[in-house]
Order: structure tokens, then sequence, then C-alpha cells
């Protein structure tokens, strides 16, 4: 039974690596996107039996914090964090969150929004909101600018200014809906340092031709570990036989 065992928690926990990777590969090319990475341990089995006999236990998920490739737009509303860092969005629970999903867009309400709803935040704290405007641009700096509607070409005015932080990564923790918050759940501060690429957009990070290769090998070793288990149960099946008193 321990070697059942022991083989039913691989093949479980290739399972769940696939699963990670099918996330990945459907976010392929969903801007902004960081990919998540499936980590397991071998642990000891303890007890009777040999001291090599390990079993595979899942560690908690991580995230690849690298940046993925920027596309230039030139669109005014897109913008790409250059380097690290992150903006600030209000979550749908109103609590402060973090994305690098710059493919902004003008709500109905004139509030300023991530492409998926998200309202982005000011350096107050608050959901940008927009007077009807005939231009607008971003800035380097996360300035939202622009002309408003009945003014001069000319007459452009700062209207508000994005929330740009960069928290330590190992803070970090990423929700369901791609969006990251601190693991204590406040609100990281405004960092200067912080750049934004206008008319760009960061695209996912993840790697198509590597996580298909790695969806390959891992129904390899799920069917390795489905016949060993198969055989384990064939060979309880026959000695139990044998010791079956005719």
């Amino acid at each position: 039974m321990d070697t059942l065992y022991i083989a039913m928690t691989g093949a479980r926990a290739i399972l769940q690596r696939q699963t990670v990777t099918a996330n990945n590969l459907a976010n392929a090319n969903t801007t902004g996107f960081r990919a998540d990475e499936a980590q397991f341990s071998a642990l000891p089995v303890y007890g009777q039996g040999l001291p090599t006999r390990a079993y595979t236990a899942t560690v908690n998920q991580s995230v690849d914090f690298q940046s993925g490739p920027v596309v230039h737009t030139g669109r005014p509303l897109d913008v790409a964090v250059n380097g690290q860092g992150w903006l600030a969005v209000q979550g749908p629970g109103g609590q402060e969150a973090y994305t690098r999903d710059g493919n902004l867009q003008i709500s109905g309400q004139g509030i300023l929004t991530t492409a998926t709803g998200h309202p982005v935040l000011g350096v107050n704290g608050a959901p940008i909101s927009l007077p009807p405007m005939q231009s607008l641009v971003i800035g380097a700096d996360g300035v939202v600018s622009g002309v408003p509607v009945g003014s001069q070409p000319d007459a452009v005015m700062a209207i508000n200014q994005i929330k740009l932080v960069n928290p330590p990564e190992k803070t970090l923790q990423k929700g369901a809906d791609g969006l990251f918050q601190t693991s204590g759940g406040k609100s990281a501060p405004e960092n200067a340092n912080v750049v934004l690429e206008p008319g760009a957009l960061e695209g996912s990070n993840v790697n198509p031709v590597n996580s298909m290769i790695q969806m390959l090998q891992d129904s390899r070793q799920f069917e390795i570990q489905t016949k060993l288990m198969q055989t384990v149960s064939q060979d309880q099946q026959s000695a139990t036989q044998l010791l079956v008193v005719p």
C-alpha cells in the first residue's frame, strides 16, 4: 500500500502542475500577466520500510515576476511599467490591488479603468475621475493630463496622477483574478522611482513553447505513475490469490 500511495501522490502533483500550466497557456496573450509556478517537495515516509521511500507534497504556489515583452502601440491610454513596479487599482472588494495591465480605458462614468474594469487609483488613493476630454495623455511619471471639452487646444491641464508602487515581491500575493495584494493587506506607499512607458503595453511573461513542452512531459510522467499504480494493484491481487487456501 505504501508504494501505491506514493505513486498516487506523484500523479496528483502532476495533475496540479498541469492545471497551473494550462492556466498559464490560456493567459499567454493577457496584458501584463505573470505566470504561476507549481512547486513540490519530496518528503520521507516514516515508519518501517526502506529509508529511501518518499512521497510528493505540494508547496505554496509561486509567481514568475520576470517582465514580459513590451510592444509599442502608440495609443495614448496604453502604458507599460518600465522595469519594476505596479499600477495601483481598486480590487473587486474595494481594496487596493496592483497590476501590470496598462491597457487603460475610460468608463461611461468617466473613471479611468483597466481593460477588465478595475478603477485606476490616483496618488490620493481614490479612483481617477475624468471630466469630458478632447484629448488625454499619460506621462512617464503617471500624470494624467489633457484638454477638457470646450477648451482651447493648447489649454492642457494636469488632472491627476496614477499611484505607482513597488513593494517587495516577496510580500505580494496573487489572487484568482490576476491582481496582486500585499500579504498583510496594507496599501503600498507611492514610489517615485517607478517609470511608465507611454504608448506601449507589456505582454504576458508566459513562454508558450516551454509551457507546451511542460504539458507533454507531465502527460508522460502521469502515464508512468498510473501504470505503476496498476502494477502494484495487480501484484497485490496475485499475492492474495497465492495466500488463499484451496
